[in-house]
């Protein structure tokens, strides 16, 4: 059985609750971060991690998106968390939807809570959170960072690599690290063979950043589709959530008007074909 953890209570009216600053300044020398805003916390990433620190090994890492500006990906984490609040005991409840739209109150009062169970049940047992981690950066804009991180080694490498052949000195001869084959005769005065070196370099260094470009724009692309239908997947199952309660409550003005709104239909859309729904 997972270790269990102390559960504690506070409330609003809490006279030693911390500043924004110190909840930060805490939070960044737990886990080597660089949170600038209470409003970071949103994606519910630190909270994990705190909870891997809280009990060494409970978290799997592989299932957090540490540096994310989706909100399924908000709401992904958070339920990982809440796995973890229930795996070890933990009787709060984590208020999801509020927590992930960011806004500053919400995430401040929830984090004031979990310094407290934090201060708990924390033993004073060496964590390094960076190695926990496998060396992701984290905090505020580490996310876009690392996208934009990956084209500038590309050009590094072309620039490297793909250096103009020296001008010949008379003789067509070649370098032997270009096997290229000899240039086509040209009507200009310059060297033929410097020329076209200097031309082919520049042009496949600009071909190299917009593939680079298209690449990250395809990947960013992707993702949001991805977001987009497990967003879609996110509400229908709430929207199902509510037609199984309308149904399980039975017949009064109330419910009649929800399910009117839940079956109602834009004028064009012809809904699939389904069984009637079981009456209870």
């Amino acid at each position: 059985m997972a270790q269990q953890a102390i559960n504690v209570h506070c409330t609003n009216q809490t006279v030693d609750n911390l500043s924004r600053h110190d909840i930060l300044l805490w939070i960044n020398e737990c886990l080597k971060t660089s949170y600038e805003k209470i409003e970071d916390l949103c994606s519910g990433a630190a909270y994990c991690q705190l909870m891997d620190m809280l009990f060494p090994g409970t978290l799997n890492f592989k299932k957090i998106k540490f540096n994310t500006n989706l909100e399924h990906e908000y709401i992904a984490n958070f339920k990982v968390l809440q796995a973890l609040f229930k795996k070890h005991g933990v009787d709060k409840g984590v208020p999801i939807e509020r927590l992930v739209k960011g806004r500053f109150q919400d995430n401040f009062e929830f984090v004031q809570w979990f310094k407290r169970f934090y201060d708990a049940n924390y033993q004073g047992h060496e964590y390094d959170a960076v190695a926990a981690r496998d060396g992701i950066v984290v905090g505020s804009g580490s996310g876009k960072a690392a996208n934009k991180s990956r084209v500038p080694p590309g050009r590094t490498a072309i620039a490297t690599t793909m250096r103009p052949a020296p001008r010949p000195a008379g003789d067509k001869a070649i370098p032997a690290a270009r096997a290229a084959p000899a240039p086509a005769a040209h009507t200009g005065v310059r060297s033929p063979a410097g020329s076209q070196s200097a031309g082919d370099s520049s042009q496949i260094n600009a071909l190299r950043t917009e593939l680079d470009a298209l690449n990250i724009q395809a990947e960013e692309d992707h993702k949001t589709i991805e977001g987009l239908m497990q967003e879609r997947d996110f509400y229908f199952s709430k929207l199902r959530d509510i037609e199984i309660l309308c149904q399980e409550t039975g017949e009064n003005d109330l419910t009649k008007k929800v399910l009117s709104i839940l079956y109602a239909t834009e004028e064009g859309f012809v809904p699939p074909d389904a069984e009637e729904p079981e009456e209870y």
